[in-house]
């Protein structure tokens, strides 16, 4: 198994002599990383979570236990 030093070196190689093609393939997958990286969840969907759970909280919403959420599963397939 290559360690990352040498996965870097072998790959710092290939792209000093790389074509357009492969290098548009490279700046692909650093882009879609750098975006990966600056995801975050909005702060709305954290209000959702905190209305719901002070509505659970106060005793105003139904919640299920993972059996019966499973058994609700099972009947909708009948």
């Amino acid at each position: 198994m290559e360690s990352t030093v040498d996965i870097r070196k072998r790959i710092h190689e290939f792209i000093d002599s790389a074509d357009e093609r492969i290098l548009r393939i490279f700046k692909g997958i650093i882009d879609a990383e750098e975006e990966e990286d600056n995801y975050s969840v909005p702060d709305s969907h954290y209000d959702v979570i905190n209305e719901r759970r002070e509505k659970y909280i106060k005793g105003e919403s139904k919640s299920y236990t993972w059996e019966e959420i499973q058994e609700k599963a099972k009947s909708a397939l009948k």
